[in-house]
């Protein structure tokens, strides 16, 4: 009689205990790529951005005074942007 009693508890705790372990088992790999990701991110930093500010200048200068599209022969608007023919 107490191994019934034994058993069906088994029978009930059965699925409760794999979720919980499949639980345990997704949040450490998903810990591990968290880990990773932060490790790469550490290993290969982002470079800096430096700017040259004579050669920005430049760029105002021709922004100001024409257009670069134009200047490469596609056809453009009033505004200078890009003409979608």
């Amino acid at each position: 009689m107490m191994d019934d009693d034994i058993s069906k508890l088994i029978r009930e705790a059965k699925p409760l205990y794999f979720a919980r372990k499949r639980f345990r088992q997704r949040m450490t790999s998903a810990l591990a790529v968290l880990v990773c990701v932060f490790t790469f991110q550490f290993l290969f930093p982002n470079p800096e951005v430096s700017y040259n500010y004579f050669s920005l200048e430049n760029e105002i200068y021709l922004t100001e005074n024409g257009s670069v599209i134009e200047d490469m022969g596609l056809p453009t608007d009033e505004y200078g942007l890009l003409k979608v023919v």
